[in-house]
């Protein structure tokens, strides 16, 4: 039997390498040759999935005026790449979206400099300003831009679809909703897959230039993910919360699409499972504390389940 381990970040508790070698390992206990590929969807560690190097890190502003730093990364070819989360993080304890502000990751994007190609990865911000707060600081991009969207999600969608995970209440949507739309990108970027993406980061950068793609997509075509899926027994995926946005642009329900047009059999897994989402998933114990010996005993009893 060959599987592949090949989960994304499991957000503020493993990496996506970390969770694919815990998997692997577990596999392997039951006798299971195990390749381990590790995906992302533009959010939170697409960089490290992508195989790239820190060159340096530049002091910014998070989402709430608070200094930090946040790392600039660069591939091998010279192309530069920066994440939103590493900027402009969404931080469990001050979920305060109607305060929140993107100026920080536009002095990140500011700070990279000249470069062949720039690479932008949103995803797993705390702000839905639209981008307002990073056109403050930016008004033109360093370097021919490809931004990697979490979400395929619009400026008009994005509010009642993320707003609640960032702190909106009910009464807050129509709010964020009038606010994105009512910016000058906003009313002509309305409509655009993945303008959504980072709280309307998407939307801004598409209005400087930028070309927005899915991230998932590309994630899983560099890292050659249906060649490697398709020589296997097994696909194993999954992330820290499965629910209906697991399969609108995130890269483990990109790995089962794929899976399921390959006729390869995908195991999908979740810290946390909802419930309604309309396909079968293995829900963990969901807490962080467990999670690596969660993953090391899933890996282990899908193992022996094939024997």
């Amino acid at each position: 039997m060959r599987a592949l381990a090949s989960p994304a970040s499991l957000k503020g508790v493993l990496s996506a390498r970390e969770a694919a070698s815990l998997l692997a390992e577990g596999l392997g206990r039951a006798g299971v040759v195990t390749e381990q590929s590790p995906i992302a969807d533009g959010g939170e560690g697409t960089a490290e999935v992508l195989d790239a190097r820190v060159v340096r890190s530049v002091p910014v502003h998070d989402a709430f005026g608070r200094p930090r730093d946040a790392p600039i990364w660069a591939l091998g070819d010279g192309t530069v790449i920066v994440e939103s989360a590493g900027a402009i993080p969404l931080d469990p304890s001050r979920l305060e979206v109607l305060a929140a502000s993107s100026r920080g990751f536009g002095e990140l994007i500011a700070a990279v400099g000249e470069c062949p190609r720039l690479l932008v990865c949103l995803g797993g911000t705390a702000t839905m300003d639209g981008g307002a707060g990073l056109l403050e600081v930016l008004d033109e991009l360093p370097a021919p831009t490809v931004a990697l969207c979490d979400t395929r999600a619009t400026l008009g969608e994005a509010p009642r679809a993320f707003g609640p995970q960032k702190g909106a209440l009910a009464d807050d949507i129509p709010r964020l909703e009038e606010r994105l739309l009512s910016l000058e990108h906003g009313r002509s970027l309305a409509k655009l897959p993945g303008g959504g993406a980072a709280g309307g980061l998407g939307a801004a950068l598409a209005s400087l230039g930028a070309e927005l793609v899915s991230g998932a997509e590309y994630v899983l075509e560099v890292k050659g993910f249906r060649e490697r899926a398709a020589r296997q027994d097994l696909v194993v995926t999954g992330e820290g919360t499965v629910d209906r946005t697991t399969f609108e642009g995130k890269a483990p329900g990109e790995a089962v699409r794929i899976c399921r047009e390959l006729g390869v059999r995908c195991v999908l897994f979740g810290g946390r499972v909802e419930d309604g989402i309309g396909i079968e998933a293995i829900a963990m114990s969901g807490d962080p504390d467990r999670a690596r010996e969660d993953l090391e005993e899933l890996g282990l009893k899908l193992g022996l389940a094939r024997r």
